[in-house]
């Protein structure tokens, strides 16, 4: 399987041979059960110590002629610590258990509950990244994901010269309108929106969309904010299909030949 590699005023240099791994099946159930067992939750939890702060002692003693006792007071059994005290008679209040004020919490998130991931098998996990790789070169899979796309008129996967990391920013965003073209290029660019609705003051007040995924190789750099740049040492099924599968990809020639020695 061939495909052209395009220069960075988006005209054809020549061919490339892909890897094996983008004619591979698409399996869209693999793809789900990793991005099910790699989901992170940002861990919280009350501290270890909140609420158990108060010198409350959690025996006092309810015999007669104890020294400290909650005899004869007419008060119920619950840890109490003092607030002040003459002779032998105390103000006590109620802390430490959940039913008082200021006492710890009755069953607090804990944080090792959120660390735990679920386990999954070596080759799964394989053939998830090279079903997510295949679904990225098939028009049919990217066409579904961008439903705004009515017919893709680029081959896919797009390979662009590894000269492209060498540019500034503003010739990037130029040459990569002349290689996506301007209704993709549209979709491609990262974009921050301010949420309709009461979402703004819960900790939501921003929309962002996925953008383009730009695949460089392990040496290579790219540094821009109107795309995500990944290298492919560090690729996953998270950035190529999360969502769904197809996501919009442009590898440089360099990534292509490292993904060649990789899925030998």
């Amino acid at each position: 399987m061939k495909t052209k590699i395009l220069t960075i005023d988006g005209k054809s240099k020549g061919e490339i041979e892909l890897p094996k791994c983008f004619s591979v099946e698409i399996r869209q159930d693999v793809i789900a059960k990793v991005l099910e067992a790699q989901k992170i939750q940002q861990p919280y939890a009350p501290s270890p110590v909140a609420g158990k702060q108060a010198s409350a002692s959690g025996n006092i003693k309810h015999r007669r002629g104890v020294w400290k006792s909650h005899y004869k007071k007419g008060i119920s059994r619950i840890p109490r610590k003092i607030i002040t005290r003459k002779g032998s008679q105390f103000n006590w209040i109620g802390a430490t258990i959940p039913s008082t004020r200021g006492g710890r919490r009755a069953h607090p998130p804990k944080v090792l509950s959120f660390l735990s991931r679920l386990k999954m098998n070596k080759k799964e996990k394989m053939l998830a990244l090279k079903s997510a790789l295949s679904a990225t070169a098939d028009k049919k899979s990217v066409e579904k994901r961008y439903q705004t796309i009515e017919k893709l008129d680029r081959e896919l996967p797009l390979v662009v010269e590894s000269k492209i990391t060498s540019i500034k920013t503003k010739d990037l965003i130029s040459s990569m309108k002349k290689i996506l073209g301007e209704k993709l290029f549209d979709l491609g660019l990262k974009k921050k929106s301010l949420r309709a609705g009461k979402g703004k003051l819960r900790g939501r007040k921003y929309k962002n969309n996925a953008g383009l995924l730009f695949v460089v190789g392990k040496e290579e750099k790219l540094k821009t904010g109107a795309f995500e740049v990944v290298n492919v040492d560090k690729l996953g099924v998270t950035d190529l299909a999360k969502g769904s599968p197809g996501r919009l990809t442009v590898y440089t020639e360099c990534a292509i030949k490292e993904l060649r020695e990789m899925f030998k």
